[in-house]
């Protein structure tokens, strides 16, 4: 198997291909014929498919990393009145309650579910939520992690370097602000009394919005074949549907009744001249990133969608240099002029008035998770089709902590 690093350095080979195609019909001061245009479009796909596979590799290695160096925190056990649970035996205890429901437990696995029930869910217990004998329990950390990574395959927003916030608790979060950048020191005589100056604070308060997989249908059969991995198909859909669902409030959500999305929140930072309603320029992206203040640049991405990166693979600076540069070291991200990006297909395409590019830090952007993710198995509602349901449930909510300052802005197409 190639290792991340000989694919990258294939990768950068096949875009040296592709910056050739382009210099050749610049030179000629023509555009692409259709069969170059044929040819740069199989490459860019080469390269995007290149650019997954090193993904996974890598994802992998952290992950594995990540584990040999566990403390336990993570993926240690939990005490109950007779000894530590180990994560195996709750992940043993999971996936029986998944295939025989609460009847089909022993003694020792329904004690292994309902302590973690006890110690993860007590708010949620006083709101009367289905309890675990009813038919719902917290899932088990691996099964968590499973259902997070799909989340993060789908949410682009998860994969900036927003601020992920986790608490045990759903009640509302007060994150404070302050800006003082209007404010300067003084020089001060000798003997002078000092002047005073007042800062003010503000805040921004996260919700926790519930999020719903809706029902999976699974078969009584296949639910009973051991051969089958019920738990990593469950993980998937039921994580694939959530992240869904909160990538796009997360990306364009309103900010009222649900998460306030981050082209919402952002500022506008360039506008496209007449004509430009599905293009951007190499001009346009340098007047967007200085709009952003020096001092959110140093940590910068650029966030939009696939469609719209196809288009800036094209682009060159006033030198004739590609803007966008293949990553070759190992977990070196691709850049556009300098910085990482980030793909994230529920950005708004190139289109009159839309607002198609972000730029910024988006460490300033958070996204607050309650720690509880819940499944529920209806097995009597589907008894006569010989299939159970399953659904799982989690709260959230986004939004930009914005002092005044804009740390995240959007480049907008031109209205005609």
């Amino acid at each position: 198997m190639p290792t991340p690093l000989e694919l990258r350095t294939q990768r950068a080979r096949l875009a040296k291909q592709a910056e050739e195609l382009l210099n050749r019909a610049e030179a000629e001061n023509r555009d692409l014929t259709a069969e170059e245009e044929q040819q740069w479009n199989r490459i860019q796909d080469e390269i995007d498919e290149l650019g997954r596979r090193i993904e996974r590799l890598e994802r992998i290695s952290v992950l594995g990393e990540e584990l040999r160096q566990s403390t336990g925190t993570v993926a240690g056990g939990r005490q109950t009145a007779a000894h530590q649970v180990s994560e195996e035996e709750e992940r043993e205890a999971f996936i029986a309650w998944i295939k025989h429901g609460t009847s089909g437990l022993t003694p020792e696995q329904r004690q292994v579910l309902e302590a973690r029930y006890t110690q993860l869910s007590p708010e949620m217990r006083a709101l009367g939520v289905a309890t675990g004998a009813a038919g719902g329990f917290t899932v088990p950390q691996g099964f968590y992690r499973q259902l997070i990574e799909a989340q993060q395959a789908i949410g682009g927003v998860r994969l900036s370097r927003a601020t992920v916030l986790t608490t045990d608790a759903g009640n509302d979060l007060p994150v404070p602000t302050s800006n003082d950048t209007a404010n300067v020191g003084a020089r001060v005589d000798e003997n002078t009394q000092i002047a005073e100056q007042d800062t003010g604070f503000g805040s921004k308060v996260f919700k926790a919005y519930m999020y719903t997989s809706k029902i999976v249908r699974v078969s009584i059969q296949l639910l009973q074949d051991s051969a089958f991995d019920i738990e990593a198909f469950l993980a998937r859909l039921l994580g694939e549907r959530i992240g869904r669902a909160l990538n796009a409030d997360l990306t364009t959500g309103t900010g009222t009744g649900q998460p306030q999305g981050v082209v919402t929140a952002a500022a506008q930072g360039k506008v496209g001249t007449t004509g430009q309603t599905t293009s951007v320029t190499y001009e346009d992206l340098v007047d967007l990133e200085h709009s952003v203040d020096p001092a959110y640049r140093a940590n910068a991405q650029w966030m939009f969608h696939d469609t719209t990166l196809r288009a800036l693979k094209k682009l060159k600076d006033s030198q004739g240099r590609p803007l966008w540069q293949s990553g070759l070291a190992v977990r070196e991200p691709d850049t556009i002029l300098g910085y990482p990006y980030v793909i994230n297909q529920n950005m708004p395409q190139m289109a009159a008035n839309a607002k198609s590019i972000l730029f910024g830090d988006f460490r300033n952007y958070f996204i607050r998770d309650v720690r509880d993710v819940t499944v529920l198995r209806l097995q009597e509602r589907y008894a006569d089709y010989l299939q159970v349901g399953f659904l799982a449930f989690s709260r959230h909510d986004g939004g930009l902590v914005n002092a005044g300052t804009d740390p995240i802005k959007y480049y907008q197409n031109s209205a005609t």
